[in-house]
């Protein structure tokens, strides 16, 4: 019992006089996964045809076994006196196991009808966070004093996007869901899903966030590749697999950190400036120091860039720039007893009543 692909101009000619019931499904629409069609009567009786259109499975199901089942698109003619055809493309041993296990352990209505699945990828389906995912990022790294190195900051965040899917092994997905009715669409199980893809998608925010990426969660949204790279590798919805399904796509549109982790963001980077700003201080201290013809101007560019900090370490530029060598007698008394005595114009040789100067022979006025 089986299916017979027919010619593709058979359709609207003379020879659709010879099929008695046509079966076929139309309103296979994104929404919906899983259709059960038959005739009037309940019976697909020899000769019938069965149209199959792109992107469906058709599977043909008699008083609880599965007789015969097609991917390929086309017109059918089924008869009942053949073996069974199995013309699947890729699902060809998916549809032979089937066709075994249902004929020995199906479980199903006492009639016949074709079950249309689609197989196309299931688009559009939204995804969000209820609860904090906590994560590490490494976009803010802070300096570990016990170790020596750093840290990446911890972080709680929230993050929304989409994922497509598909039905990838017919026979557990009409196992699990063919009783349920006549119609299954992705309704019925997209919340069930949808739990399974948070704890998919908390699973490659960790990845992500760990050692072996160090992926900041500003960049997250961005790594569309690697998510579905990690996923294949750990097969992290394995979960939906269970049930013929599997995530073909899983899109970030957003990742925010809680009202929490901003702050401590913030915090971070203020902190951060803050440091970097002394530090350019202290290296112009340090440059100033070291130069004593350019003392005055190093001073200088450490006070712009007191002001420009908000008065930042002014007790610290106060004291680096403070002689504490004690002043002596002598110099104080030298500069009382020499403050009449005249200095060269040009080079500042003190004259003693020169008429030119000994150091650079300038004449003295």
């Amino acid at each position: 019992m089986g299916l017979i692909l027919a010619a593709a101009k058979a359709v609207g000619s003379e020879l659709h006089d010879q099929w008695k019931d046509f079966v076929k499904c139309e309103d296979m629409d994104m929404n919906t996964l899983m259709v059960k069609k038959t005739t009037k009567n309940g019976v697909i009786s020899k000769g019938s045809g069965i149209i199959v259109a792109p992107g469906q499975i058709a599977v043909i199901y008699d008083q609880g076994k599965i007789l015969d089942a097609t991917a390929e698109e086309g017109v059918y003619t089924f008869d009942s006196e053949t073996s069974p055809s199995f013309f699947a493309g890729q699902f060809g041993a998916v549809f032979k196991d089937m066709w075994t296990r249902f004929t020995y352990g199906g479980n199903a209505p006492k009639d016949q009808a074709v079950f249309f699945i689609n197989a196309k990828e299931i688009m559009d389906n939204k995804f969000g966070t209820q609860t904090p995912i906590p994560c590490y990022d490494f976009d803010h790294m802070i300096p570990n004093a016990m170790t020596g190195g750093v840290n990446a900051l911890r972080v709680d965040v929230r993050a929304y996007g989409n994922y497509t899917f598909k039905i990838s092994d017919p026979a557990v997905f009409m196992k699990e869901y063919a009783g349920t009715g006549e119609i299954v669409t992705k309704d019925v199980i997209t919340e069930q899903i949808r739990s399974e893809v948070i704890d998919t998608f908390k699973s490659v925010i960790n990845e992500l966030g760990s050692e072996k990426y160090k992926i900041g969660i500003v960049g997250m949204p961005s790594q569309t590749g690697k998510i579905k790279e990690i996923m294949s590798e750990n097969v992290y919805d394995e979960g939906v697999r269970r049930r013929g399904l599997q995530i073909v796509a899983l899109v970030i549109e957003s990742i925010t950190p809680t009202e929490e982790s901003a702050k401590k963001i913030d915090e971070y980077e203020h902190n951060s400036n803050s440091r970097m700003q002394q530090g350019r201080v202290l290296d112009v201290m340090d440059h100033a120091a070291s130069n004593s013809s350019g003392a005055a101007n190093g001073f200088m560019g450490v006070g712009m860039m007191n002001m420009a900090s908000g008065g930042m370490n002014t007790a610290v530029m106060q004291n680096a720039f403070t002689d504490d060598t004690p002043k002596t007698e002598e110099k104080t008394e030298s500069k009382e007893t020499n403050s009449n005595a005249k200095f060269c114009t040009e080079c500042g040789t003190k004259l003693e009543g020169a008429k030119f100067c000994p150091n650079c022979g300038t004449k003295v006025e």
